[in-house]
């Protein structure tokens, strides 16, 4: 490998734990180093723009906004940046959701330390990395190209789907409207576009469609 500036990373996952062993892990490694990480997803977006590293790794399930969120907005900002995803969600609709968001890499959580690092340096070369499980699911999509996934936040927008994980966080609309900087009759109308557009009737209803759709943790 000749490549003599390390591969610059941002680590996003909500748990701590997680966070620091992917932390510790990467700046290890002689040739990757963490130049910043985050909690949330929000938070990411923030990040990354500021410090446009060579590679992300993101977690799915993250506060604020979900790691798919994530991958889509970062994949239309920042071009020469790469996403892999690193997550427990085994589901074949995640796979294809964050490929289609633009992922570049795909591993499950339980992957070997070594296969992490190989997936980061091959995205920081221009290659993609999936995962052996990830590469089954994408093999059986070319065979299957018809097979129908639903974008588990359907058409909200940008704001919508913010405003919706802060519902879902427990805000109420004066908290919402505080968080986003808008009125409190724009927060709520917010929160009447996405009761709507999502066929809910109350908090505890988003909050079960959160759960269901793998959008919090």
């Amino acid at each position: 490998r000749c490549r003599v500036k390390p591969i610059r990373v941002l680590v996003a996952d909500d748990h701590t734990i997680v966070r620091d062993g992917l932390v510790a892990l990467i700046n290890g490694s002689g040739d990757c180093q963490v130049v910043a990480q985050a909690a949330d997803g929000v938070t990411t977006v923030d990040l990354a723009m500021k410090t446009q590293p060579d590679v992300v790794v993101v977690d799915i399930s993250m506060p604020k906004l979900n790691g798919i969120e994530v991958v889509r907005r970062l994949t239309k900002e920042l071009e020469s940046t790469r996403i892999l995803v690193l997550t427990m969600h085994a589901e074949e609709e995640y796979v294809m959701h964050v490929v289609r968001a633009g992922a570049a890499g795909f591993l499950l959580k339980d992957s070997a330390s070594a296969e992490m690092l190989a997936a980061v340096r091959a995205l920081a070369g221009g290659r993609g990395y999936f995962g052996t499980h990830a590469s089954k699911v994408l093999a059986q999509q070319v065979q299957k190209p018809h097979a129908q996934l639903e974008d588990p936040y359907r058409d909200l927008t940008t704001r919508e789907r913010e405003v919706f994980h802060l519902i879902v966080e427990g805000m109420t609309t004066k908290e919402i409207a505080r968080q986003l900087g808008t009125s409190a009759k724009t927060a709520e109308n917010h929160r009447f576009r996405v009761l709507d557009k999502l066929g809910g009737r109350n908090t505890a209803e988003l909050s079960r469609y959160a759960a269901r759709h793998g959008l919090m943790d």
